[in-house]
């Protein structure tokens, strides 16, 4: 599980790195919600953090960009990256937006 650099968070999220730790050890996840990058050629998930407990879920391959506490909260935060991507110049493709913006802070990383 991998975290995006300049995690998009929920203004309930007030401690962001307790967030992150309970998502990687899945415990006390009830309520949160993950938007992470699509592994198709769809450009985001939303899913409930209780997902990850599933022995099934591939939490290797799993780029987390968001997290918000409650379903509303997470379509408030794919909003929100829409309008970043929007004023990045990439319209309508978050997920583009998003992969760029790594790839960038890692060349100066």
């Amino acid at each position: 599980m991998k975290f995006y650099d300049s995690l998009y968070l929920s203004e309930s999220i007030e401690k962001p790195n307790r967030a992150k730790r309970r998502l990687f050890f899945g415990v006390g996840c009830s309520g949160l919600y993950v938007i992470s990058l699509a592994r198709n050629t769809d450009q985001l998930d939303i899913f409930s953090a209780a997902l990850l407990k599933q022995k099934y879920f591939d939490k290797k391959s799993l780029v987390i960009v968001g997290i918000a506490a409650g379903r509303q909260e997470a379509v408030g935060l794919v909003e929100q990256m829409l309008r970043d991507a929007g004023a990045a110049g990439r319209e309508g493709d978050i997920k583009g937006y998003l992969l760029e913006e790594m790839a960038r802070k890692r060349r100066k990383g």
